[in-house]
């Protein structure tokens, strides 16, 4: 069922709550294509693979976690970027993207599908020191484990085998965890007194860190910890909305 991409965009724009992030991107519409949406295509990050895929698939939108206009980077248009918006306007297909918002979404955001994914019983949010809600979260695993047993939960649920720096506990029952590249966020979960954190990325300075205040870190992959958030989205506007939705995984070892 098509629906007016105005409207498709300010639905999403409520959900998501994206007036109360300072965000890094813009949220929202990014590039505007045909005023009609029959099929949305999702995906982690708005790269080539991910239009071509959308091409192929007759997409009238593209739905995404990463998109594009970051802050501070090089705004000319040439090379890479001048090739992916090409792509999006020759097609007249819309670029949609939700940054901040949808990882910190309480139901379909990234955070809280990770949590679900690893069976973890969220019991709680903790401060950032930045104010948004949502993006630091603890909770409790099912059953109390080895750090290296978390570890290989980890590798089980998300298929691929995360960097795990070792702390001091003998057992990991509560933790805390924020996907992507969320490191920095070490020290607030520490100090709160967590067993373990778990994020996408490492930073070289984090391995002294997670050393210094005992806790298990997990760096499970950037793309591998926010594959969830864009497909349960897609599958709420599937079910809300009666337009056409697909997930395509395009690989990411980082």
């Amino acid at each position: 069922m098509p629906m007016p991409l105005s409207e498709l965009t300010t639905y999403l724009d409520r959900l998501l709550d994206v007036g109360r992030f300072d965000d890094y991107a813009p949220n929202g519409l990014q590039v505007e294509g045909r005023p009609e949406v029959h099929r949305i295509l999702g995906g982690v990050s708005a790269s080539e693979a991910l239009i071509e895929q959308a091409l192929a698939w007759e997409a009238d939108a593209i739905l995404v976690h990463h998109g594009w206009f970051w802050r501070n980077e090089d705004p000319r248009v040439r090379g890479v970027k001048r090739r992916r918006l090409r792509a999006l306007l020759c097609a007249d297909i819309s670029l949609l993207a939700y940054h901040l918002p949808l990882d910190a979404h309480a139901e379909l955001g990234n955070n809280a599908q990770l949590a679900r994914v690893l069976g973890i019983e969220i019991t709680g949010e903790l401060a950032t020191g930045r104010g948004e809600r949502g993006l630091l979260l603890r909770g409790r695993l099912p059953a109390a484990m080895s750090g290296a047993e978390l570890g290989r939960h980890l590798a089980q649920r998300l298929a691929r085998e995360p960097l795990h720096v070792a702390g001091d506990r003998a057992l990991v029952r509560e933790v805390a965890w924020c996907t992507g590249a969320a490191q920095e966020y070490l020290e607030p979960a520490a100090a709160a007194g967590v067993d373990a954190y778990i994020t996408g990325e490492a930073s070289e300075r984090t391995t002294h860190l997670a050393r210094e205040t005992g806790v298990h870190f997990y760096a499970a992959g950037h793309h591998a910890t926010e594959r969830y958030g864009v497909r349960a989205l897609l599958e709420h506007l599937g079910v809300q909305l009666g337009v056409e939705t697909r997930f395509v995984d395009i690989d990411n070892p980082v």
